[in-house]
């Protein structure tokens, strides 16, 4: 079972996650917000926001997408994953314009979690009965 595709769409996402924290401490020099507070402008908010809510959908995306390269397929799962990076990149990017400039990035996104999670259940669930 090749692991390469998921291991670098795993990469591909943790590099968009650093994407966001870097922005997000840079906003924090620009806006002029010390450590520890969080609140500033709402441009400041916004890029906190993006990073936060890309921290809270990477717990869910990539402990599915290895549950999925297991239990399905490694090949599929990359080709399902790849959407997440993309979609929270372009979610990001949005976000620092305007809130409502997020949601493209967010419908994008948001499906390949749902597949992975499912799927990955419904592919376990299929090895499991095969072994009774």
């Amino acid at each position: 079972m090749d692991m390469t595709y998921p291991g670098i769409v795993s990469g591909l996402a943790l590099l968009v996650y650093y994407f966001t924290l870097y922005k997000s401490g840079m906003a924090r020099g620009k806006f002029d917000v010390p450590a520890p507070r969080h609140d500033g402008p709402d441009e400041y908010l916004w890029h906190v926001r993006a990073h936060q809510n890309t921290l809270e959908h990477l717990v869910l995306f990539l402990p599915a997408l290895w549950l999925f390269s297991f239990s399905v397929s490694p090949l599929w799962a990359a080709g399902i994953g790849i959407f997440w990076p993309i979609g929270r990149l372009a979610y990001a990017l949005g976000y620092y314009k305007a809130p409502d400039k997020r949601m493209p990035g967010l419908l994008i996104s948001m499906p390949p979690i749902y597949i992975l999670v499912i799927g990955s259940l419904i592919g376990f669930c299929l090895q499991w009965f095969q072994q009774l």
